[in-house]
């Protein structure tokens, strides 16, 4: 099959989240079962910099009328998977964040810069013949790539199905009706059976209704989604689509994310061999600043620090965990009000809590190989990478059962089975209660020793959730 892979960041070329591990790792797990993928996304200055090979400049014109644009074909990094690259240095010739100026505030014109993202999209598609590769399905992800099932569904003519994935349905991509000629829709499709969303536009709504099928990222949430209080107003678009809508649970890159091979951290280590885990934490305290305790269970955090992710109940939690011995390692940004929170904490408890305001790939990945146990208390979590990264590395995830969450970590209280530490409720209560169980857990060596090894040897590779796209892909292709 030849698929078409749409997405607004791709690492290792931009990345602010796990929409860019994803939009990465499945392109290369497809093409590793024999499939013949390829990735379209925007220009920004550092794709431009990192993408290998690019050339074959094809002008574009401009299609919305807001500056010109050429496609161009290179490779990720280190690979031999084939990128389309859309350079528009009017939309995309900014650096730093893809979506926001150094402020934080959204560029007021993600409109028209992430419908060119679709247009293009939607323009290699019909013109498949001509670059001598047509696709047989579209694979269009979150509410960035959303306008592309919409403009190849209002167009007359042959089109490849086409797959919306929704990777989180907090951010819908909601512009005022005004923009909607400037988008180049026609006028009808402003109605509820199209991209009008409570008076607005909805980039998200316009792939979950024009869509052939739409998915999100693990059972669970699919099931969330159905409700009024998981589904954030599209419940009733998502049930309407029947059984044209599922759940597929993330795989990670486990050739990236493998303690065994990763150059970023202190030592080496696997589940055959663990002394190498003890040496890392060891370093992390070091490189953080902490006492260097091995008795103190160490908790990492790698997270945007929003309310979403339950950040607020961490920091209500924080004096449960120092009050029993532990320590905090956090790395992210996000809402100020919980970075100046967590910010002072740190400087209240050096030799117990270090906060990096930002992200760090590689400090991540120390996080990730030190830590003792990993702290997911997020209200709603479509799926989560950083649990499964967590698992791999025999870092213990303690996390709210919900979403992606619940799917894949398996309460200690489960004889035979269990890899982590559950709680039920989005409360400070809640989430103290599991830092106390994960805290008394880690003081029982030979039983914490049994849960990272189950940890460790869990199967999350993109190669059996890969398998299950294709299964979807060919259904409809």
């Amino acid at each position: 099959m030849r698929i078409l892979s749409v997405a607004s960041e791709v690492y290792p070329l931009v990345k602010t989240g796990g929409l860019a591990d994803v939009a990465g790792a499945l392109p290369a797990a497809l093409a590793a079962l024999g499939e013949d993928v390829r990735i379209l996304v925007p220009g920004y200055p550092a794709v431009l910099d990192a993408t290998e090979g690019l050339g074959g400049w094809l002008p574009l014109g401009d299609p919305l009328g807001a500056g010109e644009c050429r496609l161009g074909l290179g490779r990720l990094p280190g690979t031999t998977l084939r990128v389309w690259v859309i350079e528009c240095p009017t939309l995309y010739g900014r650096p730093g964040n893809p979506y926001s100026d150094a402020a934080g505030a959204d560029w007021p014109d993600n409109h028209l810069r992430f419908a060119l993202l679709a247009r293009v999209a939607a323009l290699v598609c019909e013109a498949g013949a001509l670059l001598g590769w047509p696709p047989d399905l579209l694979h269009a992800h979150d509410w960035q790539a959303g306008l592309a099932p919409a403009y190849l569904a209002l167009r007359a003519g042959r089109r490849p199905a086409t797959v919306f994935t929704i990777h989180n349905i907090q951010f819908p991509g909601i512009f005022p009706a005004a923009a909607l000629p400037a988008l180049g829709l026609p006028r009808e499709s402003y109605s509820i059976n199209g991209v009008e969303y409570h008076g607005n536009v909805s980039f998200l709504k316009a792939g979950l209704y024009y869509a052939d099928h739409v998915n999100t990222v693990s059972p669970t949430y699919a099931l969330e989604l159905l409700t009024p209080e998981g589904g954030s107003g599209f419940h009733g678009a998502l049930a309407a689509k029947g059984d044209r809508f599922s759940g597929i649970l993330n795989g990670i890159d486990t050739a990236l994310w493998n303690p065994a091979r990763d150059a970023a951290i202190a030592v080496p280590f696997s589940a055959a061999a663990l002394q190498g885990k003890a040496i890392d934490k060891a370093a992390l305290q070091r490189e953080a600043g902490l006492a260097p305790q091995a008795e103190a269970p160490l908790f990492g955090v790698i997270s945007r620090l929003t309310g979403q992710k339950g950040m607020d109940l961490l920091v209500g939690a924080l004096p449960e965990l120092l009050a029993g011995g532990g320590q905090l390692v956090l790395l992210g940004t996000g809402e100020r009000p919980i970075e100046a929170t967590l910010l002072a904490a740190a400087q209240a408890h050096p030799r117990h809590v270090h906060v990096r305001i930002g992200y760090d790939e590689a400090f991540a990945h120390r996080i990730q190989a030190g830590s003792d146990a990993l702290l997911v208390p997020s209200r709603h979590e479509p799926c989560g990478l950083t649990q499964l990264y967590a698992m791999r590395y025999g870092t213990l995830p303690v996390a709210r059962r919900t979403g992606g969450l619940a799917d894949s970590v398996v309460d200690a209280a489960v004889p035979g089975a269990a890899t982590g530490f559950l709680f039920d409720r989005g409360t400070v209560p809640e989430l103290a209660a599991a830092i106390r169980r994960a805290s008394a857990a880690y003081h029982d060596p030979a039983g914490w020793g049994r849960l990272r090894e189950r940890a460790m040897q869990q199967d999350f590779s993109w190669d059996a959730s890969a398998r299950r796209y294709l299964e979807l892909f060919r259904s409809l292709a």
